[in-house]
């Protein structure tokens, strides 16, 4: 069971700590909208009660072995506008990368800079060896995160995932490893940008 809590991170923009049952409201805002879950493999919230049990399912992580989940909060405002984490199942030696946004901050560059952020914890504080990404086939803004972000296409995964309502989907893959992302290349190329 992994005991440390993840870190505080600031950037010029946002803070990202982790989740607490307390930004319900401001998860609400935005996971209840048709556009947002969907695209990330998870049904609208249907009522406030529903985004507190989730948030305490992010709190409840670690007692599963996972990492947790960080709140993407606006520095100027304090507001939570979305999510972002590092999903590990396993022993801490890969995780897959998920992030969220409210789409009132779509088109701005907040996934990017919080999963720069999210990569850099993983790889320097936990030790990760593989941090990898998935998206729907017809995410074309997610595609485009993984791809600012400097990771590798891998290819698609047929019938790759089950979403909430029963429908199998393809899903495309990317991924990085710790060689690549200690590289001077992509330290100078992704991370000073």
């Amino acid at each position: 069971m992994i005991s440390t809590s993840l870190p505080t991170v600031m950037t010029e923009r946002l803070i990202l700590r982790e989740t607490k049952t307390s930004d319900y409201k401001d998860m609400y805002e935005y996971a209840s909208l048709p556009n947002v879950g969907p695209v990330a493999g998870w049904k609208p919230h249907a009522n406030l009660r529903e985004t507190k049990a989730i948030l305490q399912l992010f709190e409840d992580k670690k007692k599963f072995g996972q990492l947790g989940t960080y709140a993407i909060v606006l520095r100027e405002s304090q507001k939570m506008i979305g999510t972002v984490e590092l999903h590990s199942y396993i022993a801490l030696f890969k995780a897959e990368l998920g992030y969220t946004v409210s789409p009132y901050y779509w088109g701005r560059g907040i996934a990017v800079e919080a999963s720069k952020e999210v990569i850099k914890v993983g790889f320097e504080y936990f030790g990760l060896r593989r941090i990898e990404c998935t998206t729907f086939v017809d995410n074309y803004q997610s595609q485009r995160v993984c791809e600012k972000l400097g990771l590798t296409y891998e290819g698609i995964r047929k019938n790759g995932y089950q979403l909430y309502d029963g429908t199998i989907h393809d899903i495309q893959c990317y991924s990085i490893i710790d060689e690549e992302y200690f590289s001077e290349e992509y330290q100078n190329k992704i991370l000073r940008r």
